[in-house]
């Protein structure tokens, strides 16, 4: 019993590996962690992998020496709480996003802090909402904070071009926009399957960022491009974007760059914002708090249909070779939507299953 008690298991990974390397990630037996004062303690039923996790696990992109296990998506069942803890309770259904100084939630059970964790929509399953808090958090920064685009469809709102649409923070960029504000939503993807998936997502234009993103733009009936998210291979587009943004535009970049030239923005007095959506638990900044209220709100517009899941894929059980398949599918590229791996079959009801 006392094993039962203190003893969970996780999938650890090795730094600087590759998916043909047996040990990349692997199933451990760790000490159930003890929740601090602010932290809940979710017995994890689902997570989705992210392309931050294959970049930590390849070397790509340093992570903390805390984080002995991958993930930044969850959705589960709070299992404790911690002295100071007043937004949840034992047995309430949770999803969340953590945070990146933090191990991760590849794992049985998983501390986060409950200042950056909402409660999951009812409307859906354990792996419908593992997909979500990451990309939704990311998104929703990026539309309302960094760009702030108003709430609301006002006339001549103008055009928001998000390149790199289908994948998984473009496929809520394009819901939110599309919903909630005026935007006229032009979304880049470059193959039939992706292009009907930011269709059906909201988006009113689909054009191929293979081909010149200027004349594409150019020949549609659209207001001016007065907002810029750039998802993916930002670099390639640079000049296209520089070209493309109004006077006085907004552009908004999530990509990784050693060095990035704003120079070619400057005539156009265009602002320059970074999204990065661990800024607020990383730094513990005053408004922490909002992570937790957005992703009450992505519940409460899922919950009214306003907004869908975007699992597209979702494998079981959660363990080490179930997460190098997602890791596999995410690395081969092409992916639409969120890869999820969930801990059994019942936890991905609902959900399209492939096992």
């Amino acid at each position: 019993m006392a094993a039962t008690s203190s003893i969970m298991s996780a999938v650890a990974y090795r730094k600087h590996s590759t998916l043909a390397d047996p040990d990349c990630l692997v199933d451990v037996d760790v000490e159930r962690p003890v929740p601090g004062p602010n932290d809940l303690r979710v017995a994890v039923r689902a997570i989705s992998v992210n392309p931050v996790d294959t970049k930590i696990r390849a070397g790509l992109v340093t992570a903390p020496d805390t984080v002995q296990c991958l993930g930044w998506d969850a959705a589960g069942i709070v299992e404790a709480v911690g002295e100071a803890v007043t937004l949840f309770r034992p047995g309430d259904q949770v999803y969340y996003a953590g945070s990146f100084d933090r191990t991760g939630s590849n794992a049985q059970f998983h501390l986060v802090d409950e200042r950056i964790v909402g409660h999951m929509p009812e409307s859906l399953s354990f792996a419908e909402a593992a997909a979500m808090p990451l990309t939704s958090l990311t998104a929703w920064q990026l539309l309302f904070d960094r760009l702030s685009v108003p709430p609301g469809k006002p006339a001549n709102a103008g055009s928001l071009l998000v390149l790199g649409g289908a994948g998984g923070v473009g496929s809520m960029l394009i819901q939110f926009a599309r919903r909630l504000t005026g935007l006229t939503v032009i979304a880049t993807a470059s193959r039939p399957q992706s292009r009907d998936w930011c269709l059906a997502l909201g988006a009113h234009h689909v054009i191929d960022h293979r081909q010149p993103l200027p004349e594409q733009v150019n020949a549609l009936p659209v207001p001016p491009v007065t907002h810029i998210a750039a998802l993916s291979n930002t670099a390639d587009h640079w000049g296209e974007l520089a070209e493309l943004i109004a006077p006085q535009g907004r552009l908004a970049i999530i990509t990784d760059h050693d060095t990035l030239d704003a120079v070619p923005f400057k005539a156009k007095s265009v602002s320059l914002h970074w999204e990065m959506v661990f800024t607020r638990p990383l730094f513990g900044t005053p408004d922490m708090v909002a992570q937790h209220r957005i992703l009450d709100e992505v519940t409460a517009l899922v919950d009214a249909c306003v907004l869908r899941s975007t699992a597209n894929r979702v494998l079981y059980p959660l363990d080490a070779a179930r997460l190098r398949e997602a890791h596999r599918l995410l690395e081969n590229g092409g992916m639409t939507g969120k890869v999820v791996v969930a801990r059994s079959a019942d936890d991905a009801v609902r959900a399209v299953v492939a096992d």
